[in-house]
């Protein structure tokens, strides 16, 4: 009997040969497609320097003179001669104007020849009261002589310190008559002529001005919150606002570099102004090139006795509406953002007051890869080498 034969089985065969091969083909197509998380981002990151830095006061103040007056005529007369060239520099106790003296010599020697009578008259009347005291000692005169001649002793006494005075008095005037300077400094244009008349006018003749330009002072106001400061500062201290007295200045010009000039602060007043609340202090410079004049605008720089303080790089702040702000690899090298107080600019390193400390690692470099709450490979810079 002949056996049956498995009809198509070489198709079938074929069939589940290829479906298997497929099936492998898919399963090793899998495995080569399976995803994986592309490597955390490269940052670079340093700890922030550590200098000693001084904090800076800035302001801007006005210059003024020291010593500003307006020489008038005390006396009056005509003015017989001007001796100085208007704008010239001259020293203390320089002639500068003279008021005809002729009329006041002539007092000073009617008072003077006055002395001289009241002198002689007085030692008359010291030569009768004596004679008076001894003849009443010896009983010879009588009490009422004797009291008379006291008190004509007593009268010239004074009149000779009244004409003693009026000499002293015309000795002043015929003073006024010569007009010098009070003090080193800049006489500015004369407002008279030679021949006018002055003094005979209320208020009296302005002949000219003169300004002291050196030293000279720069006038400034600190607010309220940098006067807080600067007291707590002090109270740490336990010092006072005294210890500021003497304390260095630093000015300059709107057009120049810098801070030129050098100065000491030298009154700080003793209220804050409830006004403006401003306090009014007031630094005193040398100006011996006259390079200040009073009425300058100028800028104020007073720096503070240095102390350690972190910076980072200037290009490391960020800033949102919570205030500038660092990034910081924390030691899962996750990125933190941290709020920061920003001080001056040193360089191009910035001074960070708060929020931050030595150990912290910022990031200085990649810092748009650096995504706050992720992961990243963070490689270390020093910062110290680099400045």
């Amino acid at each position: 009997m002949t056996k049956p034969q498995i009809v198509g089985f070489p198709a079938r065969l074929a069939r589940y040969s290829r479906i298997l091969g497929m099936s492998v083909a898919l399963a090793a197509c899998g495995d080569s497609n399976q995803y994986a998380a592309p490597p955390p981002p490269k940052v670079t990151v340093a700890t922030p320097v550590e200098r000693p830095i001084s904090h800076y006061f800035d302001a801007t103040g006005n210059t003024a003179a020291v010593n500003s007056v307006d020489l008038v005529a005390r006396v009056q007369g005509f003015v017989q001669a001007i001796s100085y060239t208007d704008g010239a520099l001259v020293k203390k106790d320089t002639s500068l104007f003279t008021i005809e003296p002729e009329p006041y010599k002539l007092k000073v020697d009617a008072a003077k020849a006055s002395v001289l009578s009241a002198q002689a008259a007085l030692t008359q009347a010291q030569a009768e009261y004596q004679r008076q005291a001894d003849l009443v000692g010896k009983q010879v005169s009588t009490q009422a002589n004797y009291d008379k001649a006291l008190a004509q002793r007593d009268s010239a006494q004074g009149d000779l310190q009244s004409a003693q005075a009026n000499e002293q008095q015309a000795e002043i005037n015929l003073g006024y008559t010569n007009v010098t300077a009070p003090f080193d400094g800049v006489v500015s244009a004369r407002q008279v002529s030679i021949g006018q008349l002055v003094g005979a006018s209320t208020p009296p003749t302005v002949l000219a001005t003169i300004v002291q330009l050196n030293p000279i002072w720069v006038n400034f106001n600190a607010s309220e919150r940098d006067v807080q400061q600067v007291r707590a500062i002090l109270a740490s201290r336990g010092e006072t606002t005294a210890a500021l007295i003497g304390f260095p200045v630093e000015v300059g010009l709107q057009n120049e570099d810098g801070y030129p000039h050098q100065g000491k602060l030298d009154y700080v007043a003793p209220t804050v102004d409830p006004s403006t609340g401003t306090l009014a202090a007031r630094a005193i410079l040398e100006n011996a090139d006259r390079s200040l004049l009073p009425g300058y605008f100028v800028r104020v720089r007073i720096a503070s006795r240095p102390r350690p303080m972190l910076l980072v790089p200037n290009v490391a702040l960020g800033s949102d509406q919570g205030g500038a702000y660092v990034l910081v690899v924390n030691q899962q090298n996750v990125v933190e953002q941290r709020q920061v107080e920003a001080g001056q600019v040193v360089e191009d390193l910035r001074v960070i007051e708060n929020g931050l400390g030595k150990d912290d690692r910022v990031v200085v470099g990649g810092i748009m890869r650096a995504i706050p709450g992720q992961k990243v490979d963070a490689e270390q810079r020093s910062l110290a080498a680099a400045h």
